[in-house]
């Protein structure tokens, strides 16, 4: 099993799968990743020996940011623009959508679980 950035990779994945279990690193960076390192994508994670994984570890190193510096990185942006109390800190403060989404329906992930409201009593004569 491999390790990189902190993450152990599966070894029966594909090399360009096994990539995305990192946080930071999806399929497209992945993909320019391996062809940096001139590693085929169809190459499985067992077959990698010691050079081909210290190649994707330098690469990664020097150019890209993740795992904990990129989760720094944004906590740090959440954090100055709720300090600074502009709209979207604002959002982010109320736990609510930030990037325009609308609320009336929808947007339960951010907002949590619905709260139910009594139902209004129909007056009688």
């Amino acid at each position: 099993m491999a390790r990189i950035a902190g993450v152990n990779i599966p070894s029966q994945k594909r090399v360009v799968i096994g990539l995305t279990y990192v946080f930071g690193i999806g399929n497209y960076t992945a993909k320019t990743i391996l062809s940096k390192a001139g590693i085929p994508e169809s190459k499985r994670v067992f077959d990698l020996n010691d050079q081909e994984i210290s190649r994707i570890r330098e690469i990664i190193d020097s150019d890209y940011k993740v795992e904990g510096d990129l989760r720094r990185t944004i906590s740090m942006d959440i954090k100055r623009v709720t300090d600074l109390g502009c709209y979207r800190g604002l959002r982010h403060r109320k736990r609510l959508p930030v990037r325009g989404q609308r609320t009336h329906t929808n947007a339960r992930t951010r907002k949590g679980k619905a709260i139910a409201i009594a139902g209004k009593k129909i007056a009688t004569r």
